[in-house]
Formats: C-alpha cells, structure tokens, sequence
C-alpha cells in the first residue's frame, strides 16, 4: 500500500508517499482498496501545525475515502464484501489501502461513482449541519455563501438552492460567470470589503437570513452586517490562517479581527441576530447522529438531487500540488488524491493533476 505522510510542520513539500504493507483488518473493521481520497483544508491546517487536536507529527492525514471492500475483520457485516463503499476515516485517509470500522462505511447506490462518493462526506456533510440542522433556510430565505466555489461553497449552494432559497455568493472574480451558471443570483468579490451593501441592496434592504463565513477575522464584522432580523451567521473552517507560509502569527492575526465586543449576548438579543460555529471534525464521536444525514445526503445524490463538483484529482504521490491548488484557491469543488489504477481507468469525471479539463 501507499501511504501519504506529513513529516513534519511546513509546506507542501512536507508530504512524503511511503510503501507499506497492506494492514489486515481487525475485528470489526473493514478494509478498503481506495480509490479516492478527498482533500480539505483541515488536511492543510494540520500540515501547518495549526490544527486543534490533531495526532503528533508524523501523521497521516485525510477524512473520507471511497472504494472497494476487499477484506473483512472477524465480525464485519458479511454483506459489504465486495462492495463499492465510502467511508469515514478519523485521520489516515491519505493511502490506497485503509482499514476502518465497519460502522463508518456506507455502501454505494449505483448512481454516485467512487470518486464522488469521496467528495460527499465532508463537504456535504459540514453544508447539511449548516442548512439543514442549525439555520435551515426555506423557501424565499436568502442565503450568502462565501467561499461558494470550493467544495463546501458548492455543496452549501445545492441544499439552500434545494430548499428553495435565494443563494448569493463571495468568491474571486474569475470564478463568478462559472457560479452564476450553478444558481448564483449575485456575486461578490472575496478579496473586497465593504459588501454588506451591496447584499442589502440585492435583498431590497432587508439582508441575507443565512451567512455562511468560513474566513473568520474581520470578515466576521462584515458579515454581520449582512444580516436580516432573525438572521444567523453560521462561522466554519479556519481559511484566512492557512497562508501558504505557515506562519504561526496567521492565527493570531486573524483571532485579533474578530470582532468579540460585536457579538456579546446583549447585542445579540437587540439585534434578533444569532451567530453559531460548525466543525464537523468534533462530532465524529457522535457517530448515530452523523450517519444519519451521511446516509440521507447519499440518497439525495442517488436520486440526482445533489452532486458533488469534482475540480480535478491528483494521484497520491503529487499530494503537494494538490495542497498547494487548495491553499492558492485555484479550485472550483473538490479536490481530490487517487490511485493508481482509479487514474489510469479514466473514469473520474475530473482531470487529472494540473492538466486542464472540463470539470463536472
């Protein structure tokens, strides 16, 4: 098997591919040939040293895989054998061979090839907890989306847009005619201030009844202002201290902008606003709770509901170029790591490594 590590604290040149041999699955887990492995800005955040919680360097990083079954542990449901699957990995998703419990593992319906299925849990899953258990939008709603076209910004758009809202969103300006050809009512600029007016001139003077921030710092203020009454700021991810540096002062600027005295208890209530956080990484331990929507997000795609955009895979061996296409934000949807044999195939729906494509 292969493997990708980060060696130690630094730039992309920090992942190293090592072989090793393939692990035997333990009682109760099932073992994986993957085919995809998604890539997300927590797998950068831990290569920085920036990531809470996160196993001692070395590691290996990575949520979410998809493949085939191709090993069972003593007292494994006998059912997923051979099955084509995703699953959830708490950390050690970057290799072509992953053992995991056979809790974590879903079969896949026919319709969601292996390489989307690895671009669902995370995104999906981080945009359902946002829209669909804490802010929910309906029908009317309007909901700002920043970062709308990465991998969570694209997932976000699909179930607000699905729920019947009005989606508007922040990204860099040569991405805007590829989002308005997805839904995008409005574009803004990601780079530029001042846009809380131009959200409340696009909403007739009300403001966005949903803001999905994941940049934090002093874009918190800004999006603030974007909302309605009864409005709430949904704040995820850590983007702003993933500077391709690595500083260790990047945080440290980013926690000084945000705006702490704006978002007291007091305020909130006059304000009929309500401002919540999001990390999917803490409820991996709430296990029931998150298999559910995985297994409801799966039927959605199923059905052709949602889908996720794949940009392009990179095979395991360059996972540099992919961390570094990820921390430049050159990417529209997911970025991927693949196999070998999943490559060679031609069957991703995306190009492979920095080769230039249509993406679906």
């Amino acid at each position: 098997m292969n493997r990708v590590w980060i060696t130690r604290r630094g730039g992309p040149g920090t992942l190293a591919l090592r072989e090793e041999p393939d692990p035997a699955p333990r009682p109760g887990e099932v073992r994986l040939r993957v085919d995809a492995a998604g890539v997300n800005f927590a797998d950068v955040m831990i290569r920085i040293g920036l990531y809470p919680g996160a196993p001692r360097l070395p590691m290996v990083p990575g949520y979410e895989v998809a493949g085939v079954v191709d090993a069972l542990g003593e007292g494994a449901p006998a059912e997923l054998a051979g099955r084509r699957a995703l699953a959830f990995c708490n950390f050690g998703g970057y290799a072509d061979v992953v053992c995991v419990p056979a809790g974590a593992v879903f079969p896949l319906p026919d319709a969601v090839s292996t390489a989307e299925a690895a671009a669902l849990p995370v995104n999906f899953l981080t945009a359902w907890q946002m829209l669909e258990v804490m802010a929910p939008a309906g029908p009317g709603d309007t909901v700002l989306v920043h970062g709308a076209a990465g991998g969570v910004g694209t997932a976000a758009t699909q179930l607000a847009r699905r729920r019947g809202a009005r989606v508007l969103g922040s990204a860099s300006p040569s991405k805007h005619d590829w989002l308005r050809e997805r839904g995008v009512e409005l574009c803004l600029d990601s780079r530029r201030r001042g846009y809380a007016a131009e959200v409340r001139a696009a909403t007739g003077g009300r403001g966005a009844d949903v803001v999905l921030e994941p940049r934090h710092g002093r874009w918190i203020r800004e999006s603030y202002a974007c909302l309605a009454p009864t409005g709430r700021l949904v704040l995820f991810g850590f983007a702003d201290a993933a500077t391709l540096g690595g500083s260790r002062l990047a945080p440290l600027r980013t926690l000084a902008g945000v705006p702490w005295l704006l978002m007291n208890p007091l305020r909130l209530v006059d304000d009929n606003r309500g401002v919540m956080g999001v990390n999917l990484g803490r409820l991996w331990d709430d296990q029931a709770r998150v298999a559910g929507w995985m297994r409801r997000i799966l039927a959605l795609a199923a059905a052709g509901e949602v889908r996720p955009v794949l940009d392009r895979a990179y095979r395991f061996r360059d996972a540099d170029r992919a961390h570094l296409a990820l921390q430049q934000r050159r990417n529209r949807g997911k970025i991927l790591l693949v196999s070998d044999a999943a490559a060679a195939r031609g069957d991703l729906g995306c190009p492979v490594g920095d080769q230039e494509g249509s993406r679906s």
